[in-house]
């Protein structure tokens, strides 16, 4: 590790620091999902909602906005290097979370969502790849493991801090919150943080080199099967996202509890993370990976079935959240790193291909599951079982041709 710890001070920045930064810049996607969660339904009615779904569409928007931001911003690391992308990022962020907050209907309320979306790109792109900036192969799992459970932790909280604001104000003190969160950090990065990426390994940006980049991210098979295998599965995690708020809220009429169940969940998260940051360099991503996603199906499938037999009740649904949960853990930083390790050497571009890809896939299938919530969740577990069976998939072409690889799956 002593070569780590040496990579990660060129930071300007112990690695406990910098492993916190990272988790943070990727955590400001978390917390402008999740702290907004308790308030969809309140939204929905201050704005006229259409059908109780509608408010969902809020999610959807911000991961539109970051799958098309990562577009521009990963290139844009690459030359202009890590810090500028960020604090333009966290700019455009800044404008957005104004224009939410000032917004009087649903449709300029989507807009300013749109446009976080398009802000959080950066700090989400930059994060990623100042961890490839800095670590590679087991090491890099370890750390995004490290960072997710880190992460994780906000969305523990954030739903709590939304519910917490709307006791003193309404849902617009949320987006006040976020512009607290983001000039705290702003203000982090401009004095502690310093350039990871040298001048002379910045690749300038053109249309020739980005369609090169793009090019050799897509067809390197490696690559773009664990891609497509992170936007499915995360996909059906957007899914839950979506429906959370209406899952328990109105299903399960949980009422302000909702923060406490949606946080402990969270937990189960963050803990399975911290396992895989443990045991991730001993039996690697793809021993890890794939068995997650095969107790992910199995498990839904179970549960799919009780929903013929018997009334699903919360406790029931708790149980089968923390095995998903569990498996997130497992999955979230390990697919992310499998699909990075072929790219080291066009970092932004492949975290920015990946990213905007993925999220593309993830956005349009969670949307379609949430939309598809009819007060049951056989959608949510639906889509698990269908996701998760592709991703096997997925994962067998990946290592196709690698036979030692595939023994070891």
């Amino acid at each position: 590790m002593e070569n780590a710890h040496n990579n990660t001070s060129a930071s300007g920045m112990e690695a406990k620091e910098f492993t916190l930064l990272v988790a943070l810049l990727m955590s400001i996607t978390a917390i402008s999902i999740d702290a907004l969660l308790p308030a969809l339904g309140i939204i929905g009615k201050d704005l006229g909602a259409v059908t109780a779904n509608q408010p969902q569409l809020l999610i959807s928007m911000l991961f539109l906005g970051l799958a098309l931001g990562q577009l521009i911003c990963g290139p844009l690391s690459d030359a202009l290097g890590r810090r500028p992308i960020l604090f333009g990022g966290f700019a455009l962020y800044l404008v957005g979370t104004v224009v939410c907050h000032q917004a009087d209907s649903l449709e300029v309320l989507m807009l300013g969502r749109f446009i976080q979306g398009l802000g959080v790109a950066g700090p989400y792109i930059s994060a990623i790849s100042l961890v490839r900036d800095l670590y590679h192969g087991a090491q890099m799992a370890r750390i995004m493991s490290l960072v997710m459970m880190i992460f994780v932790l906000v969305p523990a909280i954030a739903p709590t801090l939304g519910q917490a604001i709307m006791l003193v104000t309404d849902w617009r003190g949320i987006f006040t919150l976020y512009l607290v969160y983001a000039a705290c950090l702003i203000v982090w990065i401009s004095f502690r943080l310093k350039e990871t990426l040298p001048k002379s390994n910045r690749i300038p940006f053109t249309r020739k080199g980005f369609y090169e980049g793009f090019k050799e991210v897509v067809t390197n098979r490696i690559t773009a099967s664990y891609t497509l295998c992170m936007g499915l599965f995360f996909g059906s995690f957007i899914g839950y996202l979506n429906s959370s708020q209406q899952i328990f809220q109105v299903q399960f009429n949980t009422g302000n509890l909702f923060s406490f169940y949606f946080g402990l969940l969270a937990l189960v998260l963050g803990f399975s993370s911290l396992i895989n940051s443990r045991i991730v360099e001993k039996h690697g991503a793809k021993y890890i990976a794939f068995r997650a996603i095969c107790l992910v199906v199995i498990t839904s499938i179970v549960f799919f079935a009780l929903h013929g037999f018997m009334a699903i009740t919360l406790w029931m649904f708790m149980a089968y959240a923390a095995v998903l949960f569990f498996c997130f853990g497992l999955l979230f930083g390990n697919v992310n790193a499998l699909a990075m390790e072929p790219m080291g050497h066009v970092a932004g571009i492949a975290s920015a291909v990946i990213g905007s890809v993925s999220s593309i896939m993830s956005m349009s299938i969670g949307t379609f599951i949430g939309q598809m919530y009819n007060n049951t969740l056989m959608p949510i577990s639906g889509g698990f079982v269908i996701t998760g069976t592709l991703a096997l998939c997925l994962m067998f072409w990946a290592e196709k041709g690698r036979v030692e690889e595939v023994s070891e799956i």
